[in-house]
């Protein structure tokens, strides 16, 4: 099985080619995929496909095999793979996911993507701690510390939330960590910086339109909440390798 690998800002992936739709992606391959020790390694996996309506469809799936609405940092890693792997030019695309068509600008060492609304829900609760609910396609629940670095271990055994934890550095930065379901701790999450934007922003009642800034531990994203409700994320994507998965053999 051919496959390649990829990350932005060191969330990472495995892509496997499927033009032809002939791939039987079950969860037990996509967990022994993503095996750190016994597989390739990975946070999740990108399926590159076609979808019913022609477009690029995005079939992502989580480290434990579930299937995962959207991606942020996936998508930005599929969109690069689309661009070097010449089945798209470099510009504009439209790619199709779970959690919608999605419009995506790869420039330079860049990958742009609109990333739809932000829908915010009642406020969650995470282990006694009131957090912003915001949907990116995927849930989020946002909670705002002190310090990111005084947290410790995320606990590794939530599973029915993405979390992030997100401290304020100055007038638009944040640092974040995040916990994602059916993965645990990552080194970054683009939904999940989008949605720890929006919080922050109708945390401090500040307007829409300004940039912010998101350090992960990762690296950097760009994330603005425009003044239209949709949300932008800019940051790296990189293809690291490509070969050939043996299995069990």
């Amino acid at each position: 099985m051919r496959f390649l690998k990829g990350h932005g800002t060191e969330n990472d992936f495995v892509l496997l080619p499927d033009v032809d739709d002939s791939l039987d992606l079950t969860e037990d391959l996509v967990r022994r995929l993503c095996d750190r020790r016994a597989g390739i390694g990975a946070d999740g996996v990108l399926r590159v496909v076609r979808g019913a309506d022609g477009l690029w469809f995005m079939d992502y799936r989580n480290a434990d095999g579930s299937i995962a609405e959207m991606c942020g940092n996936g998508v930005r890693v599929y969109a690069r793979y689309l661009v070097e792997a010449g089945l798209e030019s470099e510009g504009h695309l439209q790619l199709e996911t779970r959690g919608g068509i999605k419009e995506v600008d790869v420039k330079g060492d860049t990958v742009l993507v609109d990333m739809g609304p932000a829908v915010v829900g009642d406020p969650v609760d995470v282990d006694g701690t009131p957090a912003a609910f915001v949907d990116m396609g995927n849930p989020h629940a946002v909670v705002h510390v002190a310090s990111v670095d005084a947290l410790g271990t995320l606990d590794p055994d939530r599973k029915d939330l993405n979390v992030e934890y997100v401290e304020d550095v100055a007038d638009g930065h944040l640092r974040m960590r995040v916990h994602e379901r059916g993965v645990g701790e990552t080194r970054s999450c683009g939904t999940g910086a989008c949605a720890a934007v929006v919080a922050t922003v109708l945390r401090l009642g500040i307007p829409r339109g300004s940039a912010y800034t998101v350090d992960v531990p990762g690296g950097r994203l760009m994330v603005t909440w425009r003044e239209d409700g949709h949300v932008t994320l800019e940051g790296p994507a990189v293809i690291v390798a490509e070969g050939e998965f043996l299995g069990d053999t």
